[in-house]
């Protein structure tokens, strides 16, 4: 299956489960693949409104921003990413997200 069956897969389960955050997730990770940062990022917004995200997503948001040159909204993904993981029990994945803010 090409890229653009996937994403056309996924807008389609999107469409008849709104409320379901998964689509919008695979979603993101499709664009991401090709590298369509714009909608990635657009992509894990949606997513994270409708997700208590353990911080993955977060981190996603934060590397598709930094590819957009928008690194304060980048850096404010990753703080969020890093409460996210802590909150979840997630501490190397927060030590991560930290780390990458030390290089801002």
């Amino acid at each position: 299956m090409s890229a653009e069956a996937r994403i056309e897969a996924l807008n389609k389960m999107m469409a008849a489960h709104p409320d379901d955050p998964r689509p919008r997730f695979g979603l993101a990770l499709e664009y991401e693949k090709a590298e369509r940062w714009e909608d990635a990022a657009q992509t894990l917004r949606d997513y994270l409104a409708r997700a208590d995200d353990e911080g993955n997503a977060w981190g996603r948001l934060g590397v598709a921003l930094r590819h957009l040159g928008r690194h304060e909204e980048a850096a404010d993904a990753y703080r969020r990413g890093i409460e996210a993981a802590t909150r979840h029990g997630h501490p190397t994945m927060a030590g991560e997200f930290e780390d990458i803010l030390d290089d801002f």
